[in-house]
């Protein structure tokens, strides 16, 4: 029992720590944010890059939607990054007002083609670029607001992404996931004073910096590198909440599954990696930098609410004065993710969808076992 009670222990305040991180984060997320960027004159220059791999159903949508912006036209260049489009969806593309790159690389990553695109660029006087998933879509006054940021003197950004008209089961949940990373990552750490979490796409950085450290990335995981290169260097970055990047969400389980597994993949790939980091981090007083690290080592929220219920259940029939203590801290948790979650996203069709979580739970506590090629291989997420 005594073996037991110490593994008990053990576990109990691993798991504390996780919950009470999430639960700090969720509060702060709920005020009120009374900073917003000052109107400018100044008209920054941008290149916008669409990574397409594979991607003739939405990118031609896509760009034709960022051609909408209400930002001049002559500041800022659109670049499309074509592997394994089809000639028609080259040939639609060529029609646009756009640069087309086709990709000449193999063992396609987005790192890759956005090494490639600003290798290949036909200017390079530019003062920003914004990375956009093929999939995405933004609103007309997108570029002024991350204008009004960068003439600011903000280096590196994320806006908001958000779920483009979820109708699935999957998408649905996939959305309300976003939406809570969103809360606890983003809306929570700016709250306090914090540098946001990047998201893959919906990103802007300071042209000269990214094109000097886009270089340096090797993963599957080109956000969380460069969150990493970000905070190492004591660069904030900022989270435009009121500035949307709407993003096609997955569709079915088995897309879910492959692409948790390969962002699964690169959290502990580049944990692993800003380790290394850590007695700089801790010398110099980066106080973002020793966040994200543990941010990183934490388990994700859904494999830590499922172990969370199964132990408390599992205390119920060795000690039941243990198993209280677990039910409490699976009460803390659910209001975490409760006060994270947008109250317009929760219904009917969302509580009746959660009955798919136990077999998600099992799932994702399997691709903890299945990372390995995932950290080397790039995991398309099919539209």
């Amino acid at each position: 029992m005594n073996i037991i009670n110490i593994v008990d222990s053990i576990l109990f305040a691993l798991m504390l720590f996780s919950v009470l991180y999430l639960l700090l984060f969720a509060i702060a997320s709920l005020k009120k944010r009374k900073i917003h960027y000052p109107e400018t004159e100044n008209k920054l220059k941008y290149v916008i890059l669409f990574p397409a791999y594979k991607e003739d159903k939405v990118i031609v949508s896509s760009v034709t939607s960022f051609l909408a912006q209400e930002y001049p036209k002559s500041h800022f260049d659109i670049v499309v990054i074509s592997d394994q489009l089809k000639d028609e969806t080259n040939e639609e593309l060529s029609q646009l007002t756009v640069d087309l790159l086709f990709a000449n690389y193999k063992d396609s990553t987005k790192a890759k083609a956005l090494i490639f695109a600003l290798d290949n660029l036909s200017k390079d006087d530019y003062d920003a670029v914004v990375i956009i998933d093929a999939d995405n879509t933004v609103s007309p006054n997108f570029l002024n607001e991350i204008n009004k940021a960068f003439s600011f003197g903000i280096r590196a950004l994320q806006v908001h992404r958000i779920a483009k008209e979820p109708e699935t089961d999957m998408a649905i949940l996939d959305a309300a996931s976003e939406e809570i990373n969103n809360s606890f990552f983003r809306r929570g750490h700016i709250r306090l004073g914090l540098s946001s979490a990047l998201s893959g796409s919906g990103m802007a950085f300071e042209y000269k910096w990214f094109k000097k450290n886009i270089k340096n990335i090797s993963s599957v995981g080109e956000d969380k590198e460069l969150e990493l290169q970000l905070l190492r260097q004591g660069i904030y970055i900022d989270y435009l909440e009121d500035v949307f990047a709407y993003d096609q969400k997955v569709q079915n389980q088995q897309v879910f599954y492959n692409q948790r597994r390969r962002w699964m993949a690169s959290q502990y790939e580049n944990l692993v990696r800003g380790m290394k980091y850590i007695s700089e981090a801790l010398t110099t007083g980066n106080i973002d930098l020793c966040n994200k690290l543990i941010q990183w080592a934490m388990l994700p929220r859904l494999i830590l609410l499922g172990l969370i219920f199964v132990v408390a259940v599992l205390f119920l029939f060795i000690n039941i004065f243990w198993a209280i203590k677990w039910w409490i801290l699976l009460m803390f948790m659910c209001l975490s993710l409760a006060i994270a979650i947008p109250d317009e996203m929760v219904n009917e069709r969302l509580i009746k969808i959660l009955r798919k979580l136990p077999k998600l739970f099992i799932l994702m506590v399997i691709n903890l076992f299945r990372m390995k090629g995932a950290k080397k291989k790039f995991i398309h997420t099919e539209h």
